[in-house]
């Protein structure tokens, strides 16, 4: 049978993939020359004749040429629209934050609640009136209590509730200004980042469904030389994996993955030839690139830094010293109380936004942040020092204090059993990769409980993080020899935990016991 087509180059590539997918497939692998060429932006709407033979049954004839106005079954997607974005701070209520933070931090009822009305604040004084808001200041919080016990751990939650930009750091990186490492300015610098980053996250997120559809549009148009409401038959077909296109990228940016997260105008464009799915790549690069440079990204970052921010200085005992070794140089001591005390009273930082414009150039400007509003909360153990020899200004500009109480026997009992995804669950599910199933009696857990109360009360009060140690002792021979175990059940009595910890509590180091 043989029929004359006549038409448009796309026309003819259609028909020919109708009737011979496996030549056509062939054509583009082993001579991508002439398939280049044929694809050639030049060459589609040129007027063309050919011809083919089918042993059977005529293909369907080939849809009218597309006019180069978008017909109705030719819609093009939709571009999205740049949008004012925001950050905002949690709306939770004090006691569904502290429910919140009871499945996974055990006790310490009075550092949840004093976080919990800190950050229920921060969204109460949006909803005051103009003329109070800016004499609100936040409460800054200090919390004391020995290692292990929760003060990290209640940062780290409080910080995946909230929305508002949150950073903790450690007072032990900085220095005093005039000494070589990180000066405390740098604080509202990451965390102004923080926001940008949290910012552009949020925009991904929104748009990701939008931006592929216009990146695999333009991936289309390319290929085929016009929109097709049914381009996404063609962008998936095999015949097209190994497609090349043209694509125009920044020299210094030549890299696929740098340009799914973040793409700058870097250099002159250059064009290149890439792979079909490459190009979709970095079409979605592009389109959201679009979205991200919006004129509001900046100051809404630096809104939000400004009027819902929250810094947590951990560590902020290894950065004071006793009152009996005030004559020491240490550059990480006083010097960094005192960098310390304008920034939390409030005072204006100067971010520089193109620090390194030679290898990372930004369009973004120089950004001032005013710290008056940012809530810093302050926690450290205070072994060594007390909390009194911190400098009288900074102790002043801490008014909240929270007390910490170290963990009893039944605080270890309840962190092994009532977190959904607790330390012997955790251990349990690793060993179910390999067939093992492991199961904890009463009196196995309650003898875990007492031993790592008993190591803290006579070694060194290390708080929770004792229990890794004991859980990974009595789990030690079966996670060894977890082959031999495939298939079993496996019980942990309280016997097997004391044989396993034994060795352990049979030396106990009595130095601090000589005077």
């Amino acid at each position: 049978y043989q029929r004359r087509v006549h038409g448009t180059l796309s026309e003819c590539l259609f028909f020919f993939r109708a009737s011979f997918p496996q030549i056509m497939k062939s054509m583009a692998l082993r001579a991508p020359r002439i398939w280049s060429t044929l694809s050639h932006s030049n060459h589609r709407t040129a007027d063309w004749r050919c011809f083919c033979t089918t042993p059977s049954t005529p293909p369907p004839p080939p849809s009218p040429p597309v006019e180069s106005t978008p017909t109705p079954d030719a819609v093009p997607v939709e571009e999205a629209q740049p949008k004012e974005y925001k950050l905002e701070t949690t709306a939770l209520t004090p006691k569904q934050i502290v429910d919140e933070l009871d499945r996974f931090v055990i006790g310490q009822a009075d550092a949840k609640k004093a976080v919990a009305v800190a950050i229920r604040n921060r969204w109460r004084r949006h909803r005051v009136p103009a003329d109070f808001k800016d004499e609100i200041v936040p409460k800054n919080i200090i919390m004391i209590g020995p290692t292990g016990v929760g003060k990290t751990e209640i940062s780290r939650r409080v910080a995946r509730m909230t929305d508002a930009p949150f950073l903790r750091v450690e007072c032990t990186k900085f220095t005093e200004v005039g000494f070589h490492g990180r000066d405390v300015d740098s604080i509202i610098e990451d965390l102004f980042k923080e926001a940008l980053r949290m910012l552009k996250q949020k925009i991904r997120t929104e748009n990701q469904e939008q931006v592929t559809k216009q990146a695999r549009q333009r991936a289309a148009r390319q290929l085929l030389g016009q929109d097709s409401e049914d381009f996404d038959k063609y962008l998936d077909s095999p015949d097209f994996e190994e497609q090349l296109l043209d694509v125009e990228v920044p020299q210094e940016q030549f890299n696929l993955q740098s340009m799914v997260f973040h793409l700058m105008d870097k250099g002159a464009p250059r064009t290149r030839k890439v792979k079909l799915f490459e190009a979709i790549k970095i079409y979605e690069a592009q389109e959201m690139e679009k979205l991200l440079n919006t004129e509001n990204l900046v100051s809404e970052a630096v809104r939000a830094v400004e009027e819902d921010g929250i810094v947590v200085l951990d560590e902020i005992d290894k950065v004071v010293r006793s009152s009996d070794d005030r004559h020491t140089q240490n550059v990480s001591g006083v010097g960094v109380q005192q960098d310390l005390l304008p920034l939390i009273e409030g005072t204006s930082v100067n971010i520089p936004t193109n620090r390194n414009q030679q290898t990372n150039p930004s369009s973004l400007p120089n950004v001032t942040i005013k710290t008056d509003h940012i809530l810093f909360i302050a926690s450290g153990a205070f072994h060594v020092v007390k909390p009194s020899d911190m400098i009288a200004e900074l102790q002043g500009r801490l008014p909240v204090r929270v007390q910490l109480e170290p963990l009893s026997e039944n605080d270890f009992y309840r962190i092994l059993t009532e977190p959904s995804m607790n330390l012997l669950h955790q251990n349990a599910e690793l060993l179910r990769t390999e067939d093992v199933t492991i199961t904890y009696t009463e009196e196995a857990i309650r003898a875990m409980a007492h031993l790592a109360w008993r190591a803290n009360s006579t070694v060194h009060n290390i708080g929770a993080r004792r229990l890794i140690t004991i859980v990974e002792k009595v789990l030690e021979e079966i996670g060894y020899h977890s082959p031999q175990y495939a298939g079993q059940e496996v019980v942990i009595t309280k016997e097997r935990v004391e044989e396993s910890i034994a060795p352990m509590m049979e030396t106990p180091n009595l130095d601090h016991f000589i005077i």
